[in-house]
């Protein structure tokens, strides 16, 4: 079973998850109504972040470059930051999120995709009150490492 997931989240934790039911695809167009979501629940929860400019990281799988994505975040005045293909010391879910969830994770079997979206809230909300999720500060040291390696492998990052 694989259970497929969509985070938002900064420096101060995870802002919202969205898990993909079962069959479902992740169109341009299902992504547009998670970033409306998104939008409305940082206006809800945390408007300071609309105050001070949202900057969005995500990679350029096919539904994030949709013609309809890209007129939505400009309306919404959120700049995109750029994401180089296959680049994952540059990606914070690589190197941050994805090693902190799996820490509780590891050599756990699932019977239910239900017991894995428990088990990733659960540890989504410890993260959210140890604030661990700080990957995102790391990321302007690890893009000039990236750059002055000219894009190789960085161990240690």
């Amino acid at each position: 079973m694989k259970q497929m997931m969509i985070f938002a989240y900064d420096c101060k934790g995870m802002i919202m998850t969205d898990r993909v039911l079962s069959g479902t695809t992740v169109t341009a167009a299902y992504y547009h109504q998670f970033l409306q979501k998104l939008r409305h629940k940082i206006h809800t929860n945390r408007p300071d972040l609309l105050e001070n400019g949202v900057l969005i990281l995500h990679d350029n799988a096919r539904p994030h470059l949709g013609k309809d994505v890209h007129e939505l975040l400009h309306g919404y005045s959120w700049e995109v930051l750029p994401h180089p293909p296959y680049s994952p010391d540059m990606s914070p879910p690589d190197f941050d999120l994805f090693p902190k969830l799996k820490i509780n994770m590891r050599g756990v079997r699932f019977s239910t995709l239900e017991d894995v979206s428990a088990s990733v809230t659960r540890r989504v909300r410890q993260l959210n009150c140890s604030r661990d999720l700080t990957g995102i500060m790391d990321l302007p040291k690890r893009w000039d490492a990236v750059i002055r390696q000219k894009g190789d492998y960085t161990e240690g990052l």
